[in-house]
């Protein structure tokens, strides 16, 4: 049975409980007098791209009408068109039309949707799509393409991921971080070593979750020294977790394919596309 204490899809934020959240019990001015210390942007989005990703409104349109809505002048409506195509069958005109999508679709969102999709439905031209994807210029669409190669096949693309490790952006370093423990298991040491100084708090949360599946003494040094030296008091008490779990029953637990639980922590949606804040 399922250990729910070790869980593998990504460490419990304790500033969940509203009486751990940054400014609880305070009676700020304005947005200027709340303090956001996680690395996090704020931005606006209308409501028809926040139900971008809600396929249920073209869920019985025929295939040949996605696709042609993938040129479409609206890009919330070629990113519902794109995910949307990822529940119909691959056939060559469904590949050929998200491979465009990914690679020229102006729209960021257009394109990491169709990466996503693209990895959903398999196959050589969703590998090669995603990685050329993992070079592009917006972080999220190289994020999905970590995702989209370790859905395809980790192990063959086990040079882009690790490429991703060194990515600049926390996203992307967080999702090869996964990826790569899914490969090596307790032969990510070192890299998951490394992690734990990333500038990103989010990223040495991660790295923090991740050699709790590691039992190595430096393993355990390493976690003794974030829980009481870390900066962030998240990747503090997500360290002093790490440490009570055990490493062969988190490994075995760990090993499926990057999915959407995965990828989850606060300031970001279900599906790791831009920050849902």
């Amino acid at each position: 049975m399922r250990d729910e204490e070790e869980a593998t899809d990504g460490p419990p934020d304790p500033q969940l409980h509203p009486e751990n959240s940054p400014g609880f019990d305070a009676d700020p001015e304005g947005l200027a007098d709340i303090e956001v210390d996680r690395d996090v942007t704020i931005g606006e989005a209308s409501l028809a791209e926040l139900a971008a990703s809600d396929t249920e409104p073209v869920e019985d349109e025929a295939v040949a009408d996605l696709l042609s809505t993938l040129a479409d002048d609206d890009a919330v409506a070629r990113r519902r068109a794109a995910l949307a195509l990822s529940e119909r069958d691959r056939t060559d005109a469904v590949v050929r039309g998200l491979c465009r999508a990914a690679a020229t679709d102006a729209d960021a969102d257009v394109r990491q949707f169709a990466v996503e999709s693209l990895a959903k439905l398999g196959g050589a031209a969703a590998e090669e799509t995603a990685r050329v994807a993992a070079d592009d210029e917006n972080p999220w669409v190289r994020a999905e393409a970590v995702v989209a190669l370790d859905r395809l096949d980790r192990c063959a693309h086990a040079d882009r991921i690790a490429d991703a490790l060194g990515d600049d952006h926390h996203a992307v370093r967080r999702n090869a971080a996964i990826s790569t423990f899914k490969r090596r298991g307790e032969d990510a040491l070192s890299d998951l070593l490394e992690l734990t100084d990333d500038p990103s708090e989010r990223v040495r949360e991660w790295a923090a979750h991740l050699l709790g599946g590691i039992d190595a003494d430096r393993a355990h040094a390493e976690l003794e020294r974030l829980a009481a030296e870390d900066e962030s008091s998240i990747v503090r008490e997500t360290a002093v977790r790490a440490r009570d779990v055990d490493a062969g029953s988190f490994r075995r637990q760990f090993s499926g394919a990057l999915d959407e639980s995965d990828r989850t922590l606060p300031g970001e949606d279900d599906l790791n596309r831009t920050p849902d804040l």
